[in-house]
């Protein structure tokens, strides 16, 4: 059996784990780590400049890919500081693995220095925590975090690493398992066949259908299949925020976004449907609004991996345990054997319902000769990207937008904190997946408040020669905390404006990129052009855009789904 260092035991099992790329930041208690890293070239190092970028970035590596994301960090601060992007990563069910030194074994609990109970503090937002007591036992540990984190439901697991278990001068046994197996960690994947039989029954048999589709699907892959499944039964398709590009936005039975800023005929859709058929969805409070007001006419199916969150805020008709694609599957096998030849007639009545609502064109809006509109940003983006970019957001208003004009025809092109609703997240997040996608076109498209977060980042993207878009709404404010006040608050903007904003384009040049400032409609689509035709530079666009416009449509709180704010002056 081979012999060797804790420290080189981590960097042999992460390349036995199918690990190419770690991104992290070093320290005492993982020096020894760091040096077995310099000693090989199959695991690549990405040095952050803050650790939270690294977990960020960890995770949009994830999303792009569907690989498990990979951090490592030393004690205490170091480890902290990956706090918001594991909570970033459970919230929205992202593999990834956090490698965190520890102190010493015999000091643990005596308040060391930098030493941070890394387990109990993220115990909340991870699927699972190792802490390793023997350095034999590094490289089972390792095997069953990336096990754990990208099975089943996927999320974040952290191991942490005493520091005298990664000495360098301690050599131990080293032995890989070949298979990982955990007697009570046993995700189920296939629906059961009488849920299944009840699901098909309802299905076909509904005047109002609609599938409701969730990140769950995108996680397992299911897209190809739920476009099969949406056209055989002629069924609207609806998708949550994390589910964008689960099914193609430019298909014609897609209805767009539901939820607090979805479309009015995704909401109404919902509202009015008799079978609702949610695939990897949490019915999470962005889109139920009241849920005693929720879709009072419809039989709800719920498929989803995690049983815990079934009838976990709505209760439904049909559980399905299972995951999406090995469901959708055992779905199509039987309603192939059914004759659905009259499907299209059956359901015309509901789709020239739909099409009413359609028709009220609920994303239409004021352009102005004088001031850029947030929408054409995302509208000239989608044109100079030609609809095929890897977009990445922040949080607030922009996000909302680039989710509404920007149509994702295919999965993982939607790189978002959804759940948590993370500001710093869409640069780190943004290189991450450049890193994965080299050829790929990689944007971010973000605020003035947002980008600021984790701006330090830019330095990492030199190093690195990532040529990331960077696509900054600039409204000198905190857009959707000023939209909020605006509407509840009477107009007061406490604290919601950023009155000493830096020079941007300067900001970019400092760090050796970049930078173009747009002012005025006539000069977005050249700039737009010059960003985009500089294919190995990161390029910063600095767009001052209308500082008063809002995001709409809007749910209108405590109301029923399809109960909304259309503008500043229309209501459902």
């Amino acid at each position: 059996m081979e012999m060797m260092s804790g420290a080189a035991m981590v960097v042999r099992a992460l390349k036995d784990s199918g690990v190419t790329h770690v991104f992290g930041y070093p320290g005492g208690a993982v020096l020894d780590i760091y040096d077995a890293l310099y000693a090989q070239d199959d695991v690549k190092h990405v040095l952050v400049r803050h650790e939270q970028a690294a977990a960020h970035m960890a995770d949009g590596y994830a999303r792009s890919t569907g690989k498990t994301g990979t951090v490592l960090v030393t004690s205490g601060p170091g480890a902290t500081n990956t706090i918001t992007g594991i909570a970033t990563a459970y919230m929205d069910s992202i593999p990834m693995v956090v490698l965190s030194g520890q102190v010493p074994s015999m000091h643990i609990g005596e308040d060391a220095f930098q030493e941070t109970d890394m387990v109990g503090c993220s115990r909340p937002i991870v699927k699972h925590s190792f802490l390793v007591k023997r350095a034999e036992d590094i490289p089972k540990a390792i095997a069953k975090a990336y096990y754990i984190a990208n099975t089943g439901r996927p999320g974040p697991v952290v191991v942490d690493l005493p520091k005298d278990l990664v000495n360098v001068l301690e050599s131990h046994p080293y032995e890989y398992p070949s298979d990982v197996t955990m007697r009570s960690y046993n995700p189920t994947l296939k629906g059961h066949s009488k849920q299944i039989r009840k699901t098909v029954d309802t299905l076909v048999n509904a005047k109002r259908p609609v599938l409701y589709v969730g990140g769950g699907a995108i996680t397992s892959e299911a897209s190809e299949l739920i476009t099969e499944l949406a056209e055989k039964l002629n069924a609207p398709v609806t998708t949550t925020l994390m589910g964008l590009g689960a099914f193609s936005s430019v298909h014609e039975q897609f209805v767009g976004m539901l939820g607090m800023h979805g479309t009015l005929e995704a909401n109404k859709t919902m509202h009015n449907a008799d079978c609702i058929f949610a695939l990897g969805a949490r019915f999470d409070d962005r889109v139920t609004n009241n849920v005693e007001k929720f879709c009072p006419h419809a039989t709800i199916i719920h498929v989803d991996i995690d049983p815990a969150s079934i009838s976990k805020t709505v209760a439904v008709h049909i559980p399905v345990v299972g995951s999406v694609d090995k469901v959708v599957e055992q779905v199509l096998s039987q309603i192939n054997k059914k004759d659905l030849a009259e499907q299209k007639q059956k359901l015309a009545d509901w789709w020239s319902q739909i099409n009413s609502w359609r028709d009220r064109k609920c994303l239409s809006y004021q352009k102005n000769d004088d001031v850029i509109k947030p929408q054409q940003v995302i509208e000239a983006l989608y044109k100079h990207t030609n609809g095929d970019a890897y977009v990445s957001s922040d949080v607030g208003q922009h996000q909302m937008f680039a989710a509404l004009y920007y149509p994702f025809a295919k999965p993982r092109r939607w790189i978002n904190s959804g759940g948590l609703g993370t500001m710093g997240f869409g640069l780190p997040a943004a290189m991450g997946v450049q890193m994965a996608n080299p050829e790929a076109v990689s944007v971010v498209v973000t605020g003035d408040g947002s980008i600021q977060m984790n701006i330090q980042e830019l330095s990492t993207c030199l190093q690195y020669n990532l040529p990331v878009k960077i696509i900054s709404l600039n409204n000198r404010a905190l857009g959707m905390v000023r939209q909020w006040q605006d509407m509840i608050y009477k107009g007061r903007h406490s604290h919601s404006y950023m009155d000493s904003m830096p020079d941007f384009v300067k900001l970019a040049e400092a760090y050796g990129h970049v930078g173009i400032k747009v002012n005025h409609p006539s000069e977005l689509d050249e700039a737009m052009a010059k960003c985009f035709a500089l294919k190995d530079r990161l390029v910063f666009m600095d767009i001052a855009i209308d500082q008063n416009e809002h995001v709409y449509p809007m749910q209108i709180k405590y109301g029923a789904m399809d109960e909304m704010r259309l503008s500043k002056t229309e209501r459902t």
